[in-house]
């Protein structure tokens, strides 16, 4: 309460300028509706899910603040904090101000009239342990008994005092000299020696664990010795890792450690461009990945992409997409996950379809074209060219993955980085800006292959779309990171031209279209031709094969020509003309009809008349030969039709021979048992009130009774069978999503989310693999599971209806 008085207090001391600017930086706290006072916007901005918010904007100075500041804890004042970061050069200084001021306008950074600088709690607890740090030595004494505290004082030398305070107090003056520290170290074997460097310089999560086996048993080599003097603290009553108190070490480290900060960004190697050329090159990206675009899409909308039964376009259908619209991978994702985005492509069962949109989107011009599926990537919860997982398996596109906010703040870091350049300057190399988007967004997710520079898959996915080019941020980049979308769409039509409505076709039997091609053009040629090419000219090849396949679709010989020549800039070519009259001239020489039975016998006026009959009209019978006949319809609804009309067929088997029909006396294995009678379950008669016997008046107090002498009511079994009800709400919100687990798997699942155990899960990945994935630190976010996955070592998000199979880790 404090804390927040103070922020309160800071707040109001504010002028309209400045609060209004707390305002606009942090809008995601004071969202509407708008807080009525400065104590209520001041509890709003201390909310752990505001300060959750604003941490993945802060650059990597503020960071390195933040976390400064909350090591010091209640310590921190400028001055403190200026020897931590150990600042002694003006410049240095003048930037911490700048960087406490940047935090101080998101309100997570103020000060009180002592010059104490004070951050939010939720800031605060944001890191478990602020720069490697562990708590102070007195806190971590709390649960350790008196005669734990004369025993360590004994091996160190010290005459232990008479009470446990004594004793503490004793033992952190012992503490707080480094020098002593430093010297004690020194003195111990290697082995301890070893350990308790790396513990010093450990992060929270690779913290070496002191304790193998049972509470007090099996230490490390080395840790005895260390856990004896007080320089690592166990607890002896449950598992966990040895901690080291924050005096020893600050005192391993040394008198020159200090935290780090780095105020300015990375140097890159910068080449001088002029905006005509930016512009050039953006202009050429952008019709480029516009046409590509345009011909997927439109390949989606002759030969809807089937979908995995995991989910998602797998490589198959990309690599399909990607040969008829000659587009590399990395386009095809983005065409279809900022398509998706837009609403122009939809799931519809097992395929990927084209929606009503996609056809009024078809027939834009390319800069419209282009400006949707741009703004759309600018706001894509994933980085759409990811195309493998953490296994090295390949991703597919559209799978529905969860979403990415680390994603989005990369791509925000990279317009930010992008537009801090000088002007007329552009970086030599496209991926030095990855460093720079680390600095700007330390926080951000970065998908790129392994072994790559950072952030280089964001930062070619905006070369492809001419938001980057020569190295600098091109007037669409700026406009799309302003939000400005009227701009957007200006600088879109200015770059861009117009669609081709033309073709030029050679007496080679090609179809050459530069740039890109209008939409009725694209599909004629698409329907007469092959296309071979698809870049800043597009070409279609004809042959026999594409001609025939017009022909097959209903058109004329006539109409193609007719077509064709209406599209092309100059007349029709002879070969041309020529290749479409020979092969109408041969299409449909030979004749194939659909059958599902034949009908034959000896006798042409039988057979004519059963042709003729009315009563077997449904049969839709089509006369081949004075005694055949072909119909729709199954053998046996034709022998049933023709047997109730009063003729007298017989059937025939594969090989043509009379087929005997022989009736078979059929038998039931076993009774059928009676239905589970019904009783106990919800809404059964035996346990349900009837709403005739309420009173139409009953006054509270009478429901109330009533409500308190009904029977309880049993909770509903799991649907897996065995009438067991759930235990938990944990295991039916498990099952509801697990769909592939037995009811003991379940289990196993809850128990290990509520109690915090690990688990190993059989995990079927989005890319269809199949992994053992030993899993910890369990959180239910439903439909997905947040853990500590021990393969990876890293934190990952798992699906639940990807779980196959549970066991014991």
């Amino acid at each position: 309460m404090k804390s927040r008085s103070s922020l309160a207090t800071w707040l109001s001391g504010l002028d309209g300028s400045r609060l209004a600017r707390v305002l606009a930086m942090r809008k995601d706290a004071a969202s509407s509706p708008e807080p009525h006072s400065v104590g209520e916007l001041a509890d709003r901005l201390q909310r752990p899910g505001s300060v959750a918010l604003v941490l993945p904007q802060l650059t990597l100075p503020c960071l390195q603040v933040s976390e400064a500041l909350a090591a010091l804890g209640t310590r921190a004042t400028r001055d403190s904090l200026t020897e931590l970061l150990g600042l002694t050069t003006p410049a240095a200084v003048h930037a911490l101000d700048e960087t406490l001021e940047a935090l101080s306008d998101r309100a997570l950074v103020w000060h009180d009239g002592n010059e104490t600088l004070h951050v939010p709690t939720p800031l605060r607890q944001a890191w478990s342990r602020p720069l490697g740090l562990d708590s102070p030595l007195e806190e971590l004494l709390v649960g350790t008994t008196s005669e734990e505290l004369r025993g360590i004082l004994a091996v160190l030398g010290i005459k232990p005092p008479g009470t446990k305070s004594q004793r503490v107090a004793a033992l952190v003056e012992h503490h707080s000299d480094a020098e002593r520290i430093a010297a004690l170290v020194a003195g111990a074997p290697a082995a301890t020696r070893q350990l308790l460097e790396q513990s010093a310089r450990s992060t929270p999560r690779r913290s070496l664990f002191a304790v193998l086996g049972a509470p007090g048993h099996d230490l490390r080599p080395g840790a005895r010795w260390a856990v004896d003097r007080g320089l690592l603290l166990q607890d002896r009553h449950r598992y966990g890792p040895a901690r080291m108190p924050v005096e020893v070490t600050l005192a391993l480290r040394g008198p020159d450690w200090h935290a780090p900060f780095e105020p300015l960004p990375p140097v890159a190697r910068l080449v001088a461009v002029t905006p005509a050329e930016v512009e050039r090159e953006a202009a050429s990206a952008a019709t480029a990945f516009a046409a590509h675009a345009a011909s997927v899409l439109s390949a989606c909308a002759t030969a809807p992409p089937t979908r995995l039964k995991s989910g998602g376009i797998g490589a198959r259908e990309l690599a399909r997409l990607g040969k008829a619209a000659q587009a590399d991978d990395a386009v095809v994702r983005i065409a279809l996950e900022t398509a998706y985005a837009a609403g122009l492509l939809a799931r519809d069962g097992d395929r990927v379809h084209p929606t009503e949109a996609y056809d009024a989107w078809a027939e834009q011009e390319p800069a419209e074209q282009f400006a949707v599926l741009l703004r759309e990537w600018r706001d894509l919860p994933l980085t759409p060219t990811r195309a493998r997982d953490e296994d090295n398996k390949a991703l597919p596109a559209l799978a529905g993955a969860p979403d990415c906010g680390g994603c989005l703040q990369a791509r925000r870091g990279l317009f930010t980085a992008a537009a801090g350049l000088p002007a007329g300057q552009g970086v030599e190399v496209a991926s030095e800006l990855g460093p720079l988007v680390a600095w700007h967004r330390p926080l951000a997710d970065d998908t790129s292959p392994e072994g790559t520079t950072p952030f280089s898959a964001v930062v070619r996915e905006a070369e492809l779309l001419g938001v980057l080019a020569r190295g600098a941020l091109s007037p669409l980049g700026a406009h799309l990171a302003a939000h400005a979308d009227e701009e957007l769409d200006v600088t879109a039509r200015r770059l861009l031209p117009p669609a081709t409505t033309a073709a030029r076709i050679g007496t080679d039997l090609t179809a050459v279209v530069t740039g890109t091609p209008s939409a009725r053009l694209a599909t004629l040629l698409d329907s007469v031709a092959d296309r071979e090419t698809s870049a800043t000219a597009s070409v279609w090849r004809f042959s026999a094969g594409s001609i025939r396949r017009a022909l097959d679709a209903g058109r004329t010989a006539d109409d193609i020509a007719a077509d064709l020549a209406a599209g092309s800039a100059t007349a029709l070519p002879q070969p041309l003309t020529y290749l479409i009259t020979d092969t109408a001239r041969g299409h449909g020489r030979v004749r194939i009809a659909p059958a599902a039975c034949v009908i034959h016998g000896d006798d042409p006026a039988l057979l004519a008349e059963v042709a003729a009959h009315r009563a077997l009209s449904k049969l839709a019978l089509r006369q081949l030969a004075p005694t055949v006949l072909v119909s729709g319809s199954p053998p046996a609804t034709a022998l049933s039709a023709l047997r109730a009309a009063g003729y007298a067929p017989v059937a025939e088997t594969a090989g043509g021979t009379v087929r005997i029909e022989k009736r078979l006396t059929q038998r039931a294995a076993a009774a059928v048992p009676p239905p589970r009678s019904n009783v106990g379950r919800r809404g059964s008669r035996t346990t349900a009130t009837r709403a005739s016997d309420m009173p139409a008046d009953a006054e509270m107090d009478v429901l109330a009774a009533r409500l308190l002498k009904a029977p309880p009511t049993p909770p509903e079994p799991d649907p897996f069978g065995s009438g067991v009800p759930f235990a938990t709400d944990t295991e039916e919100i498990v099952a509801g999503y697990a769909k592939h687990l037995s009811y003991s798997d379940v289990r196993q699942v809850a128990h290990a989310i509520d109690t915090g155990a690990a688990i190993t899960v059989e995990y079927v990945a989005t890319s269809g693999n199949r992994t053992l994935r030993t899993l910890s630190d369990l959180e239910l976010d439903p439909p997905y599971l947040d853990a500590w996955c021990h393969l990876r070592e890293a934190e990952r998000v798992f699906t639940l209806s990807r779980i196959h199979g549970v066991m014991p880790a």
